[in-house]
């Protein structure tokens, strides 16, 4: 080994607990912005090049470098992201956070030729802050890594020439990878535009055309829709109410039939006495001074499956699906049943 080489190596050792210090400092630094920011990846990795790594990159490539400033992967990062244009929002952070040697920098997705396949990555090469040295952060998404490596490991690693047959399923394969990639993308783009969609239809009023569903139902309930009746029940005891999360009902009116936000609003208006009715009855000999938010859309179901003839079957399968199966359940089933023979609005 030159003295040359050797030197390059004496201040790889000399300055090696900067770097390490270095590299968790930036991981933290690039998730903690990318958290702030709302983006979500996969994973940011870091590592600094081992001493035989580098030793055996110089016995390659020594004359290249004057020092080892002029290596510019000696800290390397990895920020791996879920979808592809999530890679362009990464790379923004990126440039707000360090100062970016664009002559050294590299964006592969714009290297490829028009008819041939590859994992597409950017690469950008950013100064160590209060020093001479560089670092290396690539971005790419979860299929583009796992295209990387496994091209990575059958391609050339085992230093046996690959016959064509085995490239040409290689390339298909990535071609495979590529288009998930882009789908994957697609399809987040139209979902986002969905749900754009449906609120500015629910802040509309137009329920009949939101069909029920997860999204649907959050933005729904993000209106109170259940807020007069619950007000109307806690009025029996002047009760406080106390706010739970109403989610667990998205299956239970979707039991009932209801099939958009309007089939729910419909269900209000039809039912809101009955379920009034019933919070009396189990209300009107108790001192209870603070109630669920959930018990009005509670007791609104149990006013439509009595009404609708769904009997104690349907009202076990309401108290199953909220609480979880349980001999209980079948017990307040039937006690309500009982009731319900006493109440006004099932004999109109």
């Amino acid at each position: 080994m030159d003295q040359h080489i050797q030197s390059i190596l004496d201040e790889y050792r000399r300055d090696l607990p900067l770097f390490q210090e270095a590299a968790c400092t930036i991981t933290s630094e690039i998730r903690s912005t990318l958290a702030n920011a709302g983006i979500i990846v996969a994973a940011v990795e870091s590592r600094v090049k081992s001493y035989d790594s580098l030793a055996g990159k110089l016995e390659l490539k020594g004359h290249k470098y004057g020092s080892l400033a002029d290596i510019t992967d000696i800290i390397g990062l990895r920020v791996i992201t879920f979808y592809i244009d999530d890679v362009d929002k990464v790379a923004s952070a990126i440039e707000r956070l360090y100062e970016v040697d664009w002559e050294n920098s590299v964006d592969k997705r714009k290297l490829l030729e028009i008819d041939t396949f590859g994992y597409l990555s950017l690469h950008y090469i950013c100064f160590l802050k209060g020093t001479q040295y560089r670092f290396e952060v690539q971005m790419r998404t979860v299929l583009q890594h796992a295209w990387a490596n496994m091209n990575h490991d059958t391609g050339y690693k085992s230093g046996v020439e690959v016959p064509k047959e085995y490239l040409r399923n290689l390339n298909r394969l990535a071609g495979m990878l590529e288009l998930a990639d882009e789908q994957f993308s697609k399809i987040r783009m139209e979902l986002t535009d969905y749900r754009r969609r449906v609120k500015s239809l629910v802040a509309s009023g137009n329920l009949d055309e939101v069909p029920l569903d997860g999204d649907t139902f959050k933005d729904f309930l993000d209106l109170d829709p259940f807020r007069i009746l619950n007000r109307r029940i806690a009025s029996v005891n002047q009760a406080e109410i106390h706010d739970v999360s109403l989610m667990p009902f998205l299956p239970v009116f979707k039991a009932l039939g209801c099939k958009t936000l309007g089939d729910i609003t419909r269900m209000l208006k039809e039912y809101s006495e009955g379920a009034y009715q019933i919070a009396c009855y189990q209300m009107g000999l108790t001192d209870l001074d603070i109630i669920s938010s959930s018990l009005g859309p509670q007791d609104l179901c149990i006013a439509a499956i009595l009404k609708r003839g769904g009997g104690r079957a349907g009202i076990r399968m309401l108290f199953d699906e909220l609480n979880g199966p349980s001999n209980s359940n079948e017990a307040m089933a039937g006690f309500l049943m009982e009731q319900a023979s006493a109440l006004p609005f099932m004999n109109q």
